[in-house]
């Protein structure tokens, strides 16, 4: 499928062949080299170390859903990077959170992403948030030879279910394992503590407000107990990612918004440094 100078404009054959509305499947037909899951690793010796990614949170509230996710990348014990994306539009209605190999998670949301848009163009409809959920599990599974090499990527996806009307949220294992949350879940190194949060301070009838504001707590807890997630660092300005999905589509909160929140959790903490407290009863 390569460039051909002497080429008179037309397609390679292989965008003309009939087949399968998978962009995956596609590729895995005519150029399976280029799926991630299809390279061989080099030999190394000694520990491989690559950028990992942390932590991931999602809650759902009356009117969608809302995915968030801290911005720090670790390399063994020191901080690879500072101000990582995490969170990403799959479509226009759903999102996906990396945690893992940071290198492998974003080439694995980029051809998600193209695996939704080629759908929807061959099949003029968009796959349902359960169609979605479905791709993104096969292809987790198709990277299970690098997880077994410590290469793993452990995505969290969330979207708003235009034929349930209401946000939903799906986890997975590094087998592809996919199972739906209830109300909130977590994924990366500081998601123990980041669900501890949540299942303290989650109400059902939350509204978009009480959720980006549940979701920035959680991973404040998060960063105070796991070195590998970052909390919010005013002195760069650098805060977490915080993204809502509803009947209206994907939106990203500026960084005023966020910046916003996160001042306003700090303050609180001055005086409550654990965090707000949840009724006993």
């Amino acid at each position: 499928m390569e460039a051909n100078p002497r080429s008179t404009g037309r397609l390679p054959a292989a965008f003309l062949t009939p087949g399968s509305s998978s962009f995956m499947d596609f590729l895995g037909e005519h150029s399976p080299d280029l799926l991630p899951g299809n390279r061989s690793l080099p030999p190394v010796q000694g520990a491989f170390e690559a950028p990992h990614g942390t932590t991931i949170v999602a809650t759902t509230f009356s009117g969608g859903v809302v995915l968030a996710g801290d911005r720090r990348a670790t390399m063994g014990n020191m901080i690879a990077q500072r101000d990582m994306q995490k969170v990403f539009p799959a479509d226009e209605y759903s999102a996906v959170g990396i945690a893992g190999t940071a290198g492998l998670a974003v080439e694995m949301v980029k051809l998600f992403q193209l695996e939704l848009e080629h759908f929807e163009k061959v099949e003029g409809v968009q796959l349902s948030l359960e169609g979605k959920a479905n791709r993104l599990s096969t292809m987790i599974r198709s990277n299970l030879g690098m997880a077994m090499q410590g290469l793993a990527v452990v995505p969290l996806f969330a979207g708003y279910d235009i034929d349930r009307d209401k946000g939903r949220i799906f986890s997975y294992d590094v087998t592809g394992g996919r199972s739906e949350e209830q109300g909130y879940a977590a994924t990366g190194s500081g998601s123990i503590f980041a669900r501890g949060a949540m299942k303290k301070l989650y109400r059902e009838d939350q509204t978009e407000q009480q959720a980006t504001t549940l979701v920035v707590q959680a991973l404040y807890d998060a960063a105070d107990d796991d070195s590998a997630t970052g909390g919010p660092d005013v002195a760069r300005r650098i805060y977490p990612i915080v993204t809502v999905i509803t009947d209206e589509g994907f939106r990203r909160l500026t960084e005023a918004e966020t910046s916003e929140i996160a001042r306003s959790i700090l303050e609180g903490r001055l005086a409550h440094p654990d965090g707000p407290r949840a009724a006993l009863l």
